[in-house]
């Protein structure tokens, strides 16, 4: 971590979706070194999981299972965390899945899975989450969305959909909560260095970063940074926004 000890998260409770690898385990990482303790969740692969839970700084760090498009391991999950935490002061939707396909051949079902994982997951995860902030007298909700969402992408109607209505319903939220002083931010990531893009070659990489101003790839941990800093206490007037860290993709 770079040394930044003035943005702290001590004190506070966390529960990261989808937090076991990529972006996910980059955000549960940078929260435990700020100090916070961390629920993260996986939907397969426990391996990797408790690889990171043990790699972690700090303590009182947890594990869950849960698949958010479950309503039933959601509500289980969120029992969970908060028998073993007492109280929650921050949520991070992060979890989420691609089924890409152009249009006219993407099924149903591809499209339906998206939604189900990536917006109707947020939905769930934010109103279980709000009940616990309300008792802890405030919180912050995180989003992450993708600068897809924004632009649009071919072969992505789906994924698409799902990232641009959880911006939405993020606006939403802020609305609807901010009496009770919890927050809902979005960060929208661009081309980020993970396993996906690994698999990318050299020259659909270099195709890719034609576009973007800045000329490289964004690292998870560009992405943690703006996450913990909408966590943090140095963003108690930011709600209902997008932050994009995207290179200058799209403005």
């Amino acid at each position: 971590m770079q040394e930044n000890s003035s943005l702290t998260l001590k004190g506070k409770n966390i529960f990261v979706t989808g937090g076991s690898r990529g972006i996910g385990a980059g955000i549960v990482k940078e929260l435990a070194e700020r100090g916070a303790r961390v629920a993260f969740s996986y939907t397969s692969r426990p391996d990797s999981a408790e690889k990171l839970h043990s790699e972690l700084s700090g303590s009182g760090h947890l594990v869950v299972k849960m698949n958010v498009a479950e309503s039933s391991e959601v509500e289980a999950a969120f029992e969970k965390v908060l028998n073993e935490y007492g109280s929650l002061n921050g949520l991070v939707n992060n979890a989420g899945i691609t089924r890409d396909n152009l249009m006219l051949r993407m099924k149903t079902e591809e499209f339906d899975d998206v939604i189900q994982t990536n917006l109707r997951g947020a939905f769930l995860c934010s109103k279980l989450a709000a009940k616990p902030l309300m008792k802890a007298k405030g919180g912050s909700i995180v989003h992450i969305t993708s600068v897809v969402g924004q632009s649009g992408n071919p072969g992505q109607a789906n994924y698409t959909a799902s990232k641009a209505g959880v911006e939405a319903m993020s606006k939403s939220i802020a609305l609807e909560f901010a009496s009770r002083a919890i927050r809902s931010n979005c960060v929208a990531p661009g081309f980020i260095e993970t396993e996906m893009t690994e698999k990318l070659t050299e020259d659909q990489k270099d195709k890719i970063l034609t576009n973007v101003p800045l000329k490289k790839m964004g690292s998870t941990y560009d992405i943690a940074q703006a996450v913990a800093f909408l966590l943090s206490d140095h963003s108690a007037y930011i709600t209902g926004q997008t932050l994009a860290v995207n290179g200058g993709l799209y403005m």
